[in-house]
């Protein structure tokens, strides 16, 4: 398969534009209107508040809580910790290691809008849980996930849109996801060099595959100088483009910033040969067994609550 996106090939960095739209939808298509959908496509982001209500915020911490306690101690590689800790930074998979977090990934309100976005049917290419502890949790440096999927793991084209369910208020000051708007229309080829095994280390703290400094700052000068920050109350859903340049400061405040993450691509994109000479990374990272497309459902959290 011809590689329209490639990096870490050459000894210096540079930027390309993009071959791919940005939004594939219209508003005929889903539940966005067309002023958030035309915020999409020109900032590659939409934070939605109050997606999901008090009381279902309750029951979704409440699952994630369970999840950590029951990997607490669980020494597998979907299983990530903070360096120098035992402080779970990242449980992956989520999406098939509990009826909960399966049936919210199927969710109507969320793969609706994935689907909108994306102009196709869609399934899960990644999930997990994130958890930002307060005073130590560590950052997660500038990166577009786009490059690491096409690199690694073979995603072919620009046609995926991660989701990010925020389960605790986010503050300028919890370590917000942090996104420069207008960066996904632009491609940031990295230098080359990636070791085999790379997640293994950079699931705690990625060094390969990382934009350059100039490369950082050309991105922030064609956005007028604006970095955006995903803030809010918890039960708000942000949807941010693959290409994005996004990432995220340390904690050092004592509050926690927890989500929950799932990765809609599109039907036509399935992953392929990773575009590199690099082993494809695990299925726990990117599923490519029994790929099929997702059928929304509704899904009543509060049932959950009531039950409990």
């Amino acid at each position: 398969m011809k590689d329209f996106y490639p990096s870490r090939v050459n000894p210096e960095p540079s930027i390309m534009e993009r071959k791919d739209p940005v939004l594939y939808g219209s508003q005929s298509d889903g539940p966005l209107n067309n002023t958030e959908l035309d915020f999409y496509k020109q900032n590659g982001y939409i934070f939605l508040e109050k997606m999901f209500t008090d009381d279902e915020v309750d029951v979704l911490r409440k699952e994630l809580d369970q999840t950590m306690n029951d990997h607490k101690s669980v020494e597998r590689p979907d299983v990530v910790r903070e360096q120098g800790s035992d402080e779970i930074r990242s449980i992956f998979d989520v999406h098939k290691n509990t009826e909960f977090f399966q049936k919210l990934s199927s969710h109507e309100r969320l793969v609706n809008i994935a689907r909108q976005l994306l102009g196709d049917d869609v399934y899960i290419n990644q999930s997990r849980i994130n958890f930002k502890p307060g005073f130590k949790g560590k950052e997660f440096y500038w990166h577009s996930d786009f490059e690491t999927w096409h690199v690694e793991d073979g995603m072919p084209r620009m046609r995926a849109v991660s989701c990010s369910i925020i389960l605790t208020d986010n503050y300028e000051y919890n370590g917000p996801l942090m996104l420069i708007p207008g960066s996904q229309n632009y491609y940031v080829q990295c230098a080359s060099g990636t070791p085999d095994s790379h997640f293994e280390q950079s699931l705690k703290k990625q060094e390969f595959g990382t934009p350059d400094n100039e490369s950082l700052k050309w991105l922030v000068d064609q956005s007028g100088g604006r970095i955006d920050r995903a803030t809010g109350p918890a039960g708000s859903v942000l949807f941010f483009e693959s290409n994005i340049m996004h990432g995220s400061s340390g904690n050092i405040s004592p509050f926690p910033r927890s989500n929950v993450f799932f990765v809609f691509n599109s039907i036509q994109n399935k992953l392929e040969k990773p575009f590199s000479d690099l082993t494809p990374r695990p299925e726990f990272l990117a599923n490519r067994e029994n790929i099929k497309p997702i059928q929304p459902k509704p899904f009543d959290l509060t049932k959950k609550l009531i039950q409990s």
